[in-house]
């Protein structure tokens, strides 16, 4: 059965979201953050996913106060990126409670400091973020597109000990037209036990049905929620 993780993006320390990663798309859903993963965890919800988007833009951790926040304040396991730089960035994020970092940007720029972290925490304390647009791993915010292509960046990694990929098709990211199954399925395809969780697109319980069907492990998702598209309860009692 696929894994609901409902998605926190923080900005200035409120819960909001973007679409396809434009700043200035930035929408407010509530003023704290704490209060939303509090009522996820209501609905039986088991994890979440946090990212720090003042963080992903500073190239540095922002927001670690309300991640300690919503750890110290909640059960959830929480995965949490954006901003993760240096070694005092992963440092910092587990201190305040992270169970798992997401690592993107670095993992491309810098793939000799992501291994070490990876030795470092382990595989279950280290999420691999791969954000695609047009078939390229992209970096910095979104801003730019690497010369990474996809599958051959997932396999370096997964060779490495990378169990859990977030994978985020840009295109469909906040668009609320349907997730990247196509994608998703490719990868699996490729990668059997890869913990993969789809992420962007999703608009409603049937696309995360179709997702279910499709054999993708998890699924990470938030605008749908927020516009009202998903009731949480819902989609607990049919998954």
């Amino acid at each position: 059965m696929i894994t609901i993780i409902p998605a926190i993006d923080i900005i200035d320390g409120k819960c909001v979201r973007l679409t396809k990663g434009d700043y200035d798309t930035k929408k407010v859903y509530n003023e704290d953050p704490v209060s939303v993963a509090k009522e996820f965890e209501s609905y039986g919800i088991k994890r979440l996913h946090v990212v720090d988007l003042d963080g992903a833009r500073s190239k540095h951790i922002v927001n670690d106060a309300v991640l300690r926040r919503i750890t110290s304040e909640t059960n959830l396991t929480v995965d949490f990126g954006g901003g993760i730089k240096t070694d005092d960035d992963v440092a910092r994020a587990f201190d305040a409670g992270a169970h798992m970092i997401t690592i993107g940007s670095i993992a491309v720029t810098d793939p000799e400091r992501s291994l070490k972290w990876l030795e470092k925490y382990g595989p279950n304390s280290i999420v691999l973020g791969a954000d695609v647009r047009n078939g390229k791993v992209s970096i910095n915010g979104w801003k730019e597109d690497s010369t990474e292509d996809l599958i051959p960046f997932l396999d370096k990694y997964l060779k490495a000990g990378i169990k859990n990929v977030l994978c985020t098709d840009i295109s469909k990211d906040g668009m609320l037209q349907g997730p990247a199954i196509d994608l998703y399925k490719e990868v699996m395809k490729a990668y059997p036990t890869c913990q993969l969780i789809a992420s962007g697109g999703v608009s409603g319980i049937e696309d995360i049905i179709a997702l279910n069907k499709a054999g993708i492990p998890a699924v990470v998702f938030g605008k749908a929620i927020y516009e009202g598209r998903i009731d949480m309860r819902e989609i607990m009692k049919r998954l």
